[in-house]
């Protein structure tokens, strides 16, 4: 189904504005995303933080250019094209979600008045952090050409990411007081790690496109049969 999608995208100029659009925002956000752990880890730089927040509010304006070029597009256009509208309004909503969460990486910053330090949860974070890495670059790479097998090995992953973080808030949750981290330490490292699956998810709900009719979007994919 992507692939019918994109050669709608394709031969309509409003729809391959806003496809473009789509393309050009998830890389921002992986911009977004390395520079603000960047900043998290102690490159605490103010200049970094408000190209952080300029790249948001970009990436604001192409959602709502995205959203504009759809409806044009739908209110003019035939109902095969229908589908194709929907889901690029779906991925930019997405999209958008990241660069909330990444600018709530940002606030942290703003929350710790020294070099940060994970103790024991340093290994898995910048486990966390790398794989982030890594699917922003897949994501871009895998929605440009309809890839269904990266987008399942993406989409697993993304599972997988999203488990380690619940399981490493419930331990910092369960920290006690004679350990090696703060009161504020596990607080803000709590947050980190749902910030970081929060934005896992959303790189999941975009992946899910690839492999899914508009209706799952966001869903499981459904195992074929045979």
């Amino acid at each position: 189904m992507w692939k019918e999608i994109k050669q709608i995208w394709a031969i309509d100029n409003l729809l391959s504005e806003a496809w473009d659009m789509t393309h050009e925002a998830i890389k921002i956000d992986g911009e977004m995303f390395n520079d603000a752990v960047s900043t998290l880890w102690g490159e605490n730089e103010k200049s970094v933080q408000k190209l952080i927040y300029k790249k948001d509010k970009l990436i604001n304006k192409y959602e709502r250019d995205i959203r504009r070029k759809v409806v044009t597009h739908l209110s003019v256009q035939g109902n095969e094209s229908i589908a194709a509208g929907l889901v690029l309004s779906t991925v930019i909503v997405d999209v958008e979600r990241i660069g909330d969460y990444i600018k709530n990486i940002v606030d942290l910053t703003e929350m710790h008045p020294g070099k940060l330090d994970a103790g024991p949860m340093t290994n898995t974070l910048n486990s966390i952090e790398t794989s982030i890495k890594k699917m922003f670059d897949q994501a871009s790479v895998c929605i440009e050409e309809g890839d269904e097998d990266l987008a399942l090995d993406i989409y697993s992953e993304t599972k997988e990411i999203g488990l380690t973080c619940d399981k490493s808030i419930r331990l910092l949750i369960g920290t006690k007081e004679d350990q090696e981290m703060t009161c504020s330490s596990v607080a803000l490292f709590a947050l980190y790690f749902r910030y970081l699956k929060r934005i896992n998810a959303h790189l999941r709900n975009m992946i899910s496109s690839v492999i899914n009719p508009y209706d799952r979007i966001g869903f499981k994919p459904k195992k074929k049969n045979g």
